[in-house]
């Protein structure tokens, strides 16, 4: 199902933002012309930078695990497979900035270039990776406009001559993006937001029922739980 509401965001960004379907709709123009009708009629263009706040993380050896509340680390590791099983932990008294929830949106800058949204629970954002958020642009506007530019961050990363590659933030100041009158994007999130919010949900979800599963299987196997007992537990999640 996740793969395609994801498809569904995508066709939707493309339709708008790439191809500039409502305004070529509107004016039946070619999308080079479009680019201009657009401008005419209030469309603006800033940089990525400029949408959202790209916080990048922190060393985490410098909040090492005490006696106290612990935070499993996420790293790029963890980014890719959407989970913090076998993460390092890190001391939970770290500013509330740096904490990852379920929906935030990360962006791996360093070495394997990742956008994603984060459903594996919370955790300690660390270094080379961004938590991304905005308070003037709902999430999946910053989110999808983050992925359109990632092949080209990639390319620039694959192109430095250093053993991992990477981007700066110049290059989140030269990706643009076209950013539609108020109007026009409310209405746009009322198609795209719930799709983005599925998507978080969906994760957490199957994210849930795999833990249920884990902690489950066992106590069946060695005989410490009835089947009719588990379904029911099941049943109530």
């Amino acid at each position: 199902m996740n793969a395609t509401l994801e498809a569904m965001a995508q066709a939707l960004f493309q339709s708008w933002f790439v191809n500039l379907d409502p305004i070529r709709a509107n004016s039946g123009s070619e999308p080079t012309v479009a680019k201009q009708v657009a401008a005419d009629a209030g469309w603006d263009t800033r940089s990525l930078d400029e949408i959202a706040h790209y916080l990048n993380g922190v060393a985490l050896q410098k909040y090492p695990p005490g006696d106290g509340p612990t935070l499993p680390v996420i790293k790029i590791a963890q980014l890719r497979k959407g989970s913090t099983i076998d993460a390092g932990r890190c001391n939970s008294d770290l500013p509330p900035a740096y904490i990852v929830q379920d929906g935030d949106v990360l962006f791996s800058w360093s070495g394997t270039l990742e956008v994603e949204l984060w459903c594996g629970g919370v955790g300690a954002l660390n270094q080379h990776l961004f938590k991304v958020t905005s308070k003037e642009f709902p999430k999946w506007f910053y989110y999808l406009w983050t992925r359109h530019h990632l092949d080209e961050f990639r390319r620039i990363a694959a192109a430095k001559a250093t053993t991992m590659g990477h981007i700066q933030r110049s290059h989140l100041s030269a990706a643009k993006v076209i950013v539609p009158p108020k109007a026009v994007l409310e209405e746009m999130s009322l198609s795209m937001s719930p799709l983005v919010e599925k998507i978080i949900l969906n994760r957490v979800q199957s994210r849930n029922h795999v833990a249920l599963r884990d902690a489950l299987l066992p106590k069946l196997l060695i005989g410490d739980l009835e089947l009719e007992d588990a379904e029911r537990i099941v049943e109530d999640v």
